[in-house]
């Protein structure tokens, strides 16, 4: 690269953890990169096959004009550093996760006789935060029990002991109806309030096992003192309590602050989905969108994403349920791959809520530009079957007879995973005799690719041959014969177990049943079947016609053809006038052709004498 000499500052680079910048030719953070050996990490986008990189790679890579780096002392150290850095800077190439403004929180408002509400702001006044909430409708279900179970003002008064003894407030209509118990004239105290906003918190940081055992043991005491009206009061909050845990318990309740991480991501995106679960109860789950920008690992993501949601909520577990093993080191955590039991449904469950956000996501993308789905598929197709380039141009052969009778040979064509019908080709078999469907399948793939190298048409990324082991082989015995069987990707689909054949291979690949590749070569393979029996049928009509005329008197093999290219059909032969048929045929022929197709009167029968047959 001009004007930098990246081997010179390989050398000044350390084998120790840190994080790495790059940086352009005006001097602007392009990239910000954490690793265990920074000297390892940094000279592997230099040295080496180049051809791994993506597009955005190389031009990152092209850019580099300045190399910094900060050393720190363990990997997680490392982590955290890069985290903070990307926040800070947002470099052009590091992959953004999408901050949550528009997620809600719960505030618990620093003030005296605090109010309880949800808001989409955070601000540094002292006040506590509970989230962000990724469903709205969870957010409110929580302040619907804390509605039906505490009673806390919705006032904004300046509540101080100074003006509530000068007598500066007077109750209002919440206080006649209940929902609130007047501290604005000192009918309730600060005290008897805090301890309601104390089991508040104990339920919004999901320890509300801990708060029903404290109602439990208040109604005990008030039962045993005969206070009957505190006892039914906190039965009531009991009863609200109880049924709002086993709606949210979803693991054993032994499962106490832990995380759960999954990601389900493709070539473009990634989705990470995160719960947060405290005494066996989720009370906090989100999903993220990553746009990847230079072939980023689902490791590195989720790494990176796992990160930023601990610090959004929160979170002090010390152990953190994924869906495989982290090389990230740090004595202070846990990493867990569970195979069975309750952690892994927890894992289960996260992936479920996952691959759902993907399927949504995704499909709402498409909609908007449906070319996001072509580049999908064609992308999908390429890994599935291991093909070294995007099959944006895709033919399929098929072959069709009749008890050896009419064999033709029919290709269709797909252009980026859609039919492109103007392509469609048939091919009338000139060279076998017989039922030999191998040699048919021969002959058409060797006329079909011969003719696209005389007219210099760009060949296909991928042909499909409709059948096993024996037509795969003989359509790869016209490539070799055209010499182009290195330059492009052939396999034959037989149709019992739907398994794909490659040329050599004894063993068949076996896809997804619901996997898209299979279903558009599903789809190539009945496309091309359909095409050619519609060929296949149309010959043997007019091969059936072309038998019958042959029958009459006067009318050969030769006149027989003339009359139907002609006419195209008997049915137009029986309607045409005699001066038209006179175009084709010699005066005798005519009236031959008309008494043949002129249906005789039936005999008329003698009645006998008596009147009888």
């Amino acid at each position: 690269m001009s004007n930098f000499d990246h081997k010179t500052a390989l050398t000044a680079i350390p084998h120790k953890p840190g994080v790495y910048q790059y940086w352009d030719a005006d001097g602007k953070l392009m990239y910000i990169g954490k690793a265990k050996d920074l000297r390892n990490r940094v000279g592997s986008y230099f040295n080496g096959d180049k051809s791994q990189f993506n597009g955005k790679t190389r031009v990152l890579v092209s850019k580099i004009r300045k190399i910094t780096f900060t050393i720190v002392d363990t990997e997680i150290d490392a982590w955290l550093l890069e985290n903070s850095l990307i926040k800070k800077h947002q470099p052009k190439f590091n992959i953004n996760l999408k901050d949550d403004k528009t997620y809600p929180w719960i505030i618990v408002k620093n003030e005296h006789f605090p109010r309880i509400y949800w808001t989409r702001k955070v601000i540094k006044d002292g006040s506590t935060y509970f989230g962000p909430y990724g469903s709205i409708g969870m957010m409110h279900t929580i302040l619907d029990l804390i509605k039906e179970t505490y009673t806390l003002r919705t006032c904004s008064l300046p509540l101080n002991q100074k003006n509530i003894d000068e007598g500066k407030f007077k109750v209002c209509l919440e206080y006649q109806i209940g929902n609130c118990k007047g501290p604005c004239q000192n009918y309730q105290t600060e005290v008897d309030y805090d301890n309601n906003i104390a089991e508040i918190k104990e339920i919004l940081g999901g320890k509300i096992g801990n708060v029903i055992r404290e109602v439990k043991t208040v109604i005990k005491t008030a039962s045993e003192e005969l206070n009957f009206e505190l006892a039914h009061q906190y039965a009531r909050r009991l009863e609200v309590l109880e049924k709002y845990q086993s709606k949210s318990t979803v693991v054993n309740s032994a499962i106490t602050n832990v995380d759960v991480v999954s990601i389900a991501s493709d070539e473009r995106y990634a989705f990470i989905n995160y719960l947060k679960v405290m005494n066996g109860t989720i009370i906090q789950t989100q999903t993220l969108e990553v746009k990847k920008q230079l072939d980023e690992s689902d490791e590195e993501i989720i790494t990176l994403a796992m990160l930023d949601f601990r610090t959004k909520f929160n979170s002090t577990s010390k152990e953190i349920i994924v869906p495989f093993m982290l090389s990230l080191q740090d004595e202070s955590l846990k990493f867990t791959v569970p195979k069975l039991g309750e952690k892994k449904k927890l894992l289960e469950l996260s992936q479920k809520n996952v691959l759902f956000f993907k399927k949504d996501k995704l499909n709402q993308y498409e909609k908007l530009n449906p070319d996001l789905r072509t580049d999908r598929i064609l992308t999908t197709m390429q890994k599935d079957l291991m093909l070294t380039q995007l099959p944006t141009h895709i033919e399929c052969f098929d072959n069709s007879n009749f008890q050896g009778k009419y064999p033709v040979s029919a290709i269709v064509v797909f252009r980026d995973a859609k039919p492109s019908k103007k392509d469609y080709r048939h091919f009338n078999v000139k060279t076998v005799e017989g039922p030999n469907d191998f040699a048919t399948m021969e002959e058409a793939v060797f006329r079909r690719y011969k003719r696209m190298l005389e007219e210099d048409q760009p060949l296909p990324q991928l042909i499909i041959i409709d059948g096993g082991k024996g037509q795969l082989s003989s359509a790869v015995k016209s490539l070799k014969l055209l010499g182009i069987e290195n330059r492009v990707t052939i396999i034959g689909i037989a149709k019992r177990l739907e398994e794909l054949f490659y040329p050599g291979d004894s063993y068949p690949l076996y896809l997804d049943k619901k996997s898209e590749t299979l279903k558009i070569i599903q789809q190539l393979r009945d496309e091309a079947h359909r095409f050619g029996i519609t060929f296949h049928r149309k010959k043997r009509d007019q091969g059936t016609l072309k038998t019958e005329l042959e029958q009459i008197d006067g009318i050969g093999k030769t006149t027989a053809d003339k009359l139907l290219t002609h006419f195209k059909s008997v049915k137009k032969i029986k309607e045409v006038t005699e001066k038209e048929l006179a175009e084709v045929l010699n005066k005798k022929q005519v009236q031959t052709l008309r008494a043949y197709f002129t249906p005789q009167p039936l005999p008329v029968r003698q009645a006998g004498p008596e009147g009888g047959a």
